[in-house]
């Protein structure tokens, strides 16, 4: 994945412009002119790809009357994707542009699953945003059947909405996707669940709804054998350990180097709180 949300890679010209600083108090040299020119040329390729992307760039800026506008002229241009191999709707979601948002679901033909060159599609990228930003995103696109159970097909694969939402502890996106049959039981390319994000991250909300709505097995292992007690209790939450506990977790469980989930326990005044519990 390029980045967490993506961002696009510009032309760096601060070589060529070092280069050529100066160059201008020496007319007759034989190199201004070829400098100059390369200036230039560089200059024109930053126009062209402005130009070639204007609708991208709208987009990131939540420029509605120039998105509209370019559509109206061509809109052929909402399914062109860009050198970060994005379309324009990746962007708007990804910096939260919901005007522009609306405009872009409203198109003919549009594709609310589509991904881009990471495997995301607009559904994970609303998923991501932080403090649940992207809730009335996501509506829109399950307003246009976006698929909510669909995975990403690169980097950590098999991941879905749940699994983004959860990482950025986003309550109400969690209960909005399990509210549309988002599946809690999906685990991504290390084995772990939501439920296991959801530990390391010490959310009881969203455990509790993952176990409760979601149906999630308290304890399933990932790949290295670890349950949602062996994170929580590794990342230093009693109160997430607790729950669990309460909830059904097996504290003998062991991982793939026999540990039980105690023996992961951050600090030895953690390790006493966590042997009261387990007596």
């Amino acid at each position: 994945m390029k980045s967490e949300l993506c961002y696009a890679e510009e032309i760096d010209t601060r070589g060529i412009k070092a280069a050529t600083s100066g160059v201008d108090r020496f007319p007759s040299d034989q190199l201004h002119g070829a400098l100059i020119t390369s200036r230039q040329s560089t200059s024109k390729m930053e126009s062209d790809r402005k130009d070639k992307f204007a609708i991208h760039e709208a987009a990131r800026e939540g420029n509605v009357q120039t998105v509209e506008s370019l559509l109206s002229a061509n809109p052929r241009l909402a399914r062109t994707k860009d050198d970060d191999d994005r379309l324009p709707i990746h962007w708007a979601v990804s910096y939260n542009r919901f005007p522009v948002v609306e405009l872009l679901v409203s198109q003919k033909n549009f594709d609310p699953d589509v991904e881009d060159g990471s495997g995301w599609t607009p559904l994970m990228i609303a998923a991501s945003l932080r403090d649940a930003e992207g809730d009335p995103i996501i509506e829109q696109l399950l307003q246009k059947e976006a698929d909510v159970n669909v995975k990403s097909t690169s980097g950590q694969t098999t991941q879905n909405a749940l699994h983004f939402a959860t990482s950025k502890i986003n309550i109400t996106t969690v209960r909005l996707l399990l509210a549309n049959k988002c599946s809690a039981r999906v685990k991504d390319k290390r084995g772990q669940l939501p439920l296991h994000r959801a530990a390391a991250v010490g959310s009881v909300p969203i455990m509790k709804m993952l176990l409760e709505e979601g149906m999630s097995p308290v304890n399933a292992t990932d790949m290295d054998g670890l349950t949602a007690l062996h994170h929580a209790i590794a990342e230093g939450h009693g109160d997430a350990a607790v729950f669990l506990l309460k909830a059904g977790a097996e504290a003998d469980k062991r991982d793939s180097e026999g540990k039980l989930a105690i023996d992961l326990v951050p600090d030895q005044k953690a390790g006493a709180f966590y042997l009261v519990l387990l007596e």
